[in-house]
């Protein structure tokens, strides 16, 4: 098995899906708030204002977030998102490592964007043009050596 082909059982959707929406985020807050301070990520002011969801789809997680004064903060799984990303997770740690760009994610069909089409545009600018720390990539390359 490649493990670029790799995804997460279905069992593990089924208890994903189980799991409360804050505590389900609260890692993904946590990594942003740190890149943010290590100013590996700092949003631009397009993305004022706006709300996210990330769906790790092998996982069953839909993690919801916005971006406030350039700040992350977690959002209520039931609010109405602009952008959604979905993907699974391998797939959302390469693109975070820079092992993948959004590009061939989404030509593969590997990543799916819904709503706000123009903010996701600038979502993936943002994210090609941000730098990568070396310990993520090097974690990213650890995975694909399987």
């Amino acid at each position: 098995m490649q493990i670029t082909n790799f995804r997460f059982p279905s069992a593990c959707a089924k208890i994903g899906g189980l799991l409360p929406g804050p505590l389900a985020t609260a890692p993904l807050m946590l990594m942003l708030e740190f890149a943010r301070r290590r100013e590996y990520l700092v949003a631009p002011e397009s993305l004022y204002g706006k709300s996210f969801a990330m769906l790790i789809e092998d996982l069953g997680l839909k993690l919801c977030f916005s971006c406030q004064q350039g700040r992350f903060r977690a959002a209520s799984n039931g609010s109405v998102s602009d952008v959604t990303l979905s993907a699974s997770a391998l797939d959302f740690i390469q693109l975070a490592s820079g092992m993948e760009d959004a590009d061939t994610l989404f030509f593969r069909r590997r990543l799916k964007m819904e709503g706000d089409t123009e903010l996701g545009i600038a979502v993936k600018y943002w994210l090609d043009a941000s730098e990568k720390p070396a310990w993520l990539a090097g974690f990213a390359r650890h995975i694909n050596a399987g």
